[in-house]
């Protein structure tokens, strides 16, 4: 089973939580990123995700392959929409199944906090000013010499 996956249509959250079923799991955690309406004092009308699609997902794999030997879980899943998104779309979900809910909550952040500071996904948001900007290039912002690697051009902004 890929434990990283990239979708261009909507996650369905309910069987991307069957994968996870384990009869030796006592716990399941999941996190759902959304869009949100706002990001640093602008109003966001909506949002484009971008990847290096193949370098993404052989990282995405590896941090899901590190969660499970570092943590005594069962399972590990992780999904990211890339393309557009609207207001309130879910943008990226993560499930964990364990024994304990403390190991599956603790799996879970990991898994987030991992993906959204290794993993090569751009996000550019659209203003209702009509400007737009790229967003969340952690990669890019850690090391500045790697701009010119980059398969796209854009200002880095903040952070949410």
């Amino acid at each position: 089973m890929t434990r990283f996956r990239f979708s261009q249509t909507p996650i369905d959250t309910v069987a991307a939580r069957r994968e996870l079923l384990d009869p030796s799991a006592g716990g399941f955690v999941s996190f759902e990123g959304w869009v949100r309406d706002h990001n640093e004092g602008l109003a966001v009308r909506r949002l484009e995700y971008e990847a290096f699609v193949e370098l993404a997902l052989k990282e995405g794999e590896r941090i899901l392959a590190e969660t499970l030997k570092r943590f005594p879980i069962r399972h590990a899943l992780c999904l990211h929409r890339i393309g557009d998104l609207a207001i309130g779309d879910l943008a990226v979900w993560v499930g964990v199944s364990a024994s304990h809910r403390g190991e599956a909550f603790e799996a879970c952040r990991y898994v987030i906090d991992e993906v959204k500071h290794r993993v090569p996904i751009w996000k550019k948001e659209h203003y209702l000013n009509g400007d737009s900007g790229w967003v969340n290039c952690e990669r890019c912002a850690a090391a500045p010499h790697h701009h010119e690697e980059h398969a796209h051009p854009h200002a880095h902004r903040g952070h949410d």
